[in-house]
């Protein structure tokens, strides 16, 4: 009787190459692992809005709600602006939420009425940072 590999299963793979994928595993789970710590790290404090509403009142205002998201007791700017049909800027607000609005609450509402040199079609907030005094 001959015997197919001296009795070794052909299903079985070699301890070398098991040892392989398990560290190859391990890597993987590490550096994801780090990627998400990482993602988290970069994310923990940024400013980040909502638009809840906007209505052109009229050809030369529109108003905008919109709420604020951010680390507690943060004075934050926000850019309000009015966009026309063409995506012209036709009007900008500068809004600025101090630090102790709603008793220094992560999460603030604003209404922002912006005038415009033409008729716009819509409200946005272009942009929100932490406003920290320059230093001298």
């Amino acid at each position: 009787m001959v015997s197919d590999n001296e009795g070794v299963s052909r299903t079985q793979t070699p301890a070398g190459t098991r040892r392989w994928w398990i560290i190859g595993g391990v890597l993987i789970a590490a550096f994801s692992a780090l990627i998400i710590a990482l993602g988290l790290y970069l994310n923990h404090d940024k400013v980040r809005w909502t638009v809840t509403t906007y209505e052109v009142v009229d050809d030369r205002t529109v108003t905008v709600g919109f709420d604020v998201h951010r680390p507690a007791n943060t004075a934050v700017v926000c850019r309000v602006r009015a966009v026309a049909t063409d995506f012209a800027v036709v009007g900008t607000v500068d809004v600025t939420i101090p630090a102790d609005r709603d008793g220094g609450a992560a999460t603030v509402h604003e209404d922002v009425t912006i005038r415009t040199t033409t008729r716009a079609t819509t409200g946005s907030v272009y942009n929100c940072v932490t406003d920290r005094p320059e230093r001298s």
